[in-house]
């Protein structure tokens, strides 16, 4: 009888495991289509200006439209399903993702196109932050508890790819077969994610009966006050050299314009290569790991800012940036989820919308630097600054109890 049921064990051992990854892929394709949705518009905003007649200033507040929202709804969303199971708001997320894509696929041409368009823009990035705020637990939930911070990665590396294969992938779809069908193609990933997240993600009430009360409690903890400082500084520092990436490739290396998408795709080899370590160095200690990132990345940022006079060091540079900014990624998302132990839902999607305040942040110090005459690399300078802090905050998070 041991020779039997042993195999029965093992087997069922194994079918578990594929389940498990089945689930981390499914929360992964969910990120993958999420990151497309926010960075698709940056390479129609030509199209999208001339079929809905406005100005490309006025497309581009597409993208600070979407980002205002993330920063605006994660916290609200998620405190509005406090009581519902994980699983079942991952699936109401994702089902009001694929409306505002459809929504956005469905706007005519012309002026009140825009208001159409920009209106699915802001459904689908009310899902946004909420969305990548419990995933990442329910991706921790998957795996013992020393395999969390790589679980974690694996489901952000579909966010990282969305930025390698899916925007350009959708800019020349969009190109091709006109702006909508981008969003037609992301409603239809979302459709995927849908069914794989029903399908493979294991129901688990919420580790909290309190709901909002519980999730509202722990930001009394000074913990996860410091943690979402971390992020805003951390990330900010990380996307002031990435928010002027191209006009510094092109005005101050001397890349031609066509050599951008390369450089680009290169950045995003470096970002999801550095993402699936930080996951790793966060299993094995995530404070010395939260030290490490932030300090690769700002050292990566000073040596940039002089790298990028010259075209071969500008170009190695360019991988190590991504490289050394997305490791921050599931150490940041790590450290939350132990700052908000007990209900970690809320916390993690602030955490979610303080990525985007990050990005907000240093775009626009970095543009004031720019408009102020003092180069293109300023922002880079500006960014170790944000670094330096996001390291001193660091430091006092990992002396306080």
């Amino acid at each position: 009888m041991p020779t039997l049921t042993a195999p029965g064990r093992a087997s069922a051992t194994a079918y578990s495991k594929r389940r498990r990854m089945f689930a981390l892929l499914a929360l992964a394709l969910g990120a993958f289509g999420i990151g497309l949705t926010e960075f698709v518009v940056v390479g129609l905003l030509g199209p999208l200006g001339d079929d809905l007649d406005v100005s490309i200033p006025t497309a581009g507040l597409l993208v600070t439209g979407y980002a205002a929202s993330v920063a605006i709804g994660a916290p609200i969303m998620t405190a509005a399903g406090a009581r519902l199971p994980r699983k079942t708001m991952l699936i109401v997320l994702m089902s009001f993702f694929i409306a505002g894509n459809a929504i956005a696929a469905l706007a005519p041409s012309g002026e009140h196109g825009y208001a159409v368009l920009m209106a699915g823009r802001v459904i689908s990035a009310l899902c946004h932050g909420a969305f990548m705020g419990i995933g990442p637990i329910m991706a921790a939930s998957l795996v013992a508890p020393q395999r969390r911070s790589r679980a974690i990665a694996l489901m952000m590396t579909g966010l990282t790819l969305s930025n390698v294969v899916g925007v350009p992938f959708g800019t020349a779809l969009g190109q091709q077969l006109g702006w909508r069908s981008a969003f037609w193609a992301i409603a239809l990933i979302g459709a995927v994610s849908l069914v794989a997240i029903t399908m493979f993600v294991p129901s688990r009430a919420n580790e909290t009966g309190d709901g909002l009360r519980g999730e509202l409690a722990v930001f009394r903890r000074v913990q996860v006050w410091l943690v979402l400082t971390i992020t805003m500084l951390g990330w900010g520092a990380a996307y002031a050299a990435i928010t002027f990436m191209e006009p510094i490739l092109t005005r101050v290396s001397g890349f031609e314009t066509s050599a951008v998408p390369w450089l680009m795709l290169l950045f995003g080899v470096g970002l999801t290569i550095g993402n699936l370590l930080g996951g790793k160095l966060a299993d094995r200690a995530v404070m010395p790991a939260l030290y490490g990132t932030i300090l690769a990345a700002t050292a990566a940022l000073v040596v940039f800012a002089f790298a990028a006079r010259q075209e071969v060091s500008a170009l190695i540079m360019v991988f190590v940036l991504g490289a050394a900014g997305f490791a921050m990624v599931p150490v940041l998302q790590t450290r939350v989820l132990d700052a908000a132990k007990g209900a970690p839902s809320l916390a993690s999607s602030t955490n979610a919308a303080a990525f985007n305040v990050g990005i907000a942040l240093s775009a626009w110090l970095g543009g004031l630097a720019i408009d102020g005459g003092l180069g293109l690399t300023a922002p880079v300078w500006i960014g170790v600054g944000l670094g330096i802090a996001a390291l001193a905050v660091a430091v006092v998070s990992g002396h306080v109890e």
